[in-house]
């Protein structure tokens, strides 16, 4: 009797989980409006520069760098996305309208097991590290040929790198 109630409690605590879902689609969406105002930011910075035939000092870098910074944000969304489906469909249910007619499942944020969350997960942030990367490296100042080795080599390490993911991926 004592073992039965446990158990029930034990497994009625996965329900713990919805906390982590709902504040990390509430997360998700807060990263969409930040980085939606960010591109109107820009976009609103262009038409000013434009309209009265300004054109300041390092234009071409903010501009690149606001929609790119955006960018990061909305791929930080994404992780928290696949993150809250993920663990609902771990923990709690599947996702029923995921579900085509015929019952097929939509493999985009079809997870199973912890290892697929994982998976998923860290390809988008492998992204988020590489449009990271691509904003630095438009904010860098290059003094000599040193240093655009340097940035050679580093392009080249980030470029295998996601050579070698991508073969991962297709291991799978």
């Amino acid at each position: 009797m004592i073992e039965k109630i446990f158990e029930n409690s034990l497994w009625t605590s996965r329900f713990v989980i919805i906390l982590a879902v709902v504040f990390g689609l509430i997360g998700a969406i807060v990263l969409f409006i930040v980085a939606s105002f960010d591109i109107y930011d820009t976009a609103k910075y262009v038409l000013t520069s434009y309209m009265t035939h300004a054109h300041p000092e390092h234009f071409h870098e903010e501009v690149v760098g606001g929609i790119i910074g955006a960018v990061d944000l909305y791929l930080i969304g994404v992780v928290m996305i696949i993150f809250s489906f993920g663990l609902y469909e771990l923990f709690i249910s599947d996702i029923d309208p995921a579900k085509d007619e015929d019952g097929e499942e939509n493999q985009l944020l079809a997870i199973h097991s912890l290892d697929q969350l994982k998976d998923k997960i860290s390809k988008v942030i492998v992204m988020v590290l590489v449009v990271g990367f691509f904003q630095k490296v438009g904010h860098t100042i290059y003094n000599g040929a040193l240093d655009l080795f340097y940035l050679a080599l580093s392009i080249t390490a980030v470029s295998v790198g996601l050579y070698f993911l991508s073969k991962v991926g297709k291991a799978h």
